[in-house]
């Protein structure tokens, strides 16, 4: 198992880090009164740990007998969808949005049916489950319209808990109908915190140094710093101390990518910069993700006056991908517009 899975917090008063959020929480299910939630923050800030101590916290220890499980729905038109998820007795979790623009099908059937479907433990019962709907920002208008009638009509024997990074994809009547919660990011002092804890008990070798570089390879993200502490050490086996930080192949494969596009911007750079694209999300490397890592990567390069057009070209993409259905497309556009706006200003110069 790794570390990251290993040592997440099973209980609400476990969480090491904003523990007044987590008596905030606990307190919510002592009130008898269980709002819909929707609960948003940093990648690696800890939604996941405090839904699932949230719902432990609700059930008990029937939350974690969990099974994986396929779904099957299909639309108006006949098309057959697959959904996987996470299911106990007491709620169900998945990502509807797995299923693109269909995704109101599965919203729709998911809510209707954990309404109806009574629990067979009887014992610490509560008179409703919890569906947990995760990325809820990427939701398509018509599922969250049709999530906020939904979540409506079946109040009494469902709650939901939406899980997202940013609320601003989240129309407003499906916002005013939740209690909104946020999870800062981590401070850097809560995850080296966290890394020596975890050092301790797995009783390693890691010297300060290490810590502080892994801290701030993190970016305020805490299963990234236990994933990273995790790498360098199975790649090592020794004392850590001045090694160089285990981080992703495909991390170092962006930047070598970035500074192609730095060095030279032509027809023959845009074609392998495409093909490294291609292996990158042929990896599962969410789009998303590789916009805002070029971008990190590009910026240093780039003039001060050049900047807002860059971030303004990665932004009109990144968005066109979001409405859109081949990544490798905008991507594409991204990159040429980029060598352009740069190739244009060294020109000037």
């Amino acid at each position: 198992m790794l570390w990251v899975d290993e040592y997440r917090p099973k209980e609400l008063n476990d969480i090491t880090y904003h523990k007044e959020g987590g008596r905030k929480l606990a307190e919510l299910v002592k009130s008898g009164d269980f709002p819909h939630l929707l609960i948003y923050g940093p990648e690696g800030a800890g939604k996941r740990t405090r839904i699932h101590c949230l719902l432990k916290e609700l059930y008990g220890s029937g939350a974690d007998t969990v099974q994986l499980v396929s779904r099957n729905f299909q639309t108006v038109s006949g098309k057959k969808l697959d959904i996987t998820c996470v299911s106990s007795n007491y709620h169900i979790e998945l990502t509807p949005s797995d299923v693109g623009i269909y995704d109101r099908v599965v919203v729709q059937e998911i809510i209707k049916q954990a309404a109806e479907t009574f629990n067979l433990e009887m014992v610490a019962q509560k008179p409703f489950k919890v569906v947990v709907l995760m990325e809820a920002d990427n939701l398509t208008k018509d599922a969250q319209h049709t999530l906020r009638r939904t979540m409506e009509k079946y109040a009494g024997s469902c709650k939901l808990i939406l899980c997202c990074q940013s609320v601003t994809k989240v129309i407003d009547p499906l916002r005013s109908r939740c209690m909104v919660i946020r999870v800062p990011a981590p401070s850097d002092n809560d995850i080296s915190d966290a890394l020596k804890r975890v050092v301790s008990k797995e009783q390693i070798n890691v010297r300060d140094r290490m810590i502080e570089q892994i801290v701030e390879k993190s970016n305020g993200n805490m299963r990234r710093a236990l994933l990273l502490l995790e790498s360098t050490h199975n790649q090592y086996s020794a004392i850590l101390d001045t090694q160089k930080v285990a981080v992703p192949e495909w991390e170092e494969y962006l930047k070598e990518t970035a500074q192609l596009m730095i060095r030279t911007q032509n027809p023959d750079t845009l074609l392998k910069v495409r093909q490294r694209m291609y292996e990158m999300l042929c990896r599962c490397i969410p789009t998303e993700v590789l916009f805002v890592r070029l971008l990190d990567e590009l910026l240093p390069n780039c003039e001060a006056k050049i900047r807002g057009e860059v971030i303004a070209a990665a932004a009109k993409f990144e968005h066109s991908h979001n409405l859109g259905s081949k990544d490798i497309y905008h991507l594409d556009a991204f990159v040429a517009t980029f060598m352009h706006i740069y190739a244009t200003n060294r020109a000037g110069q």
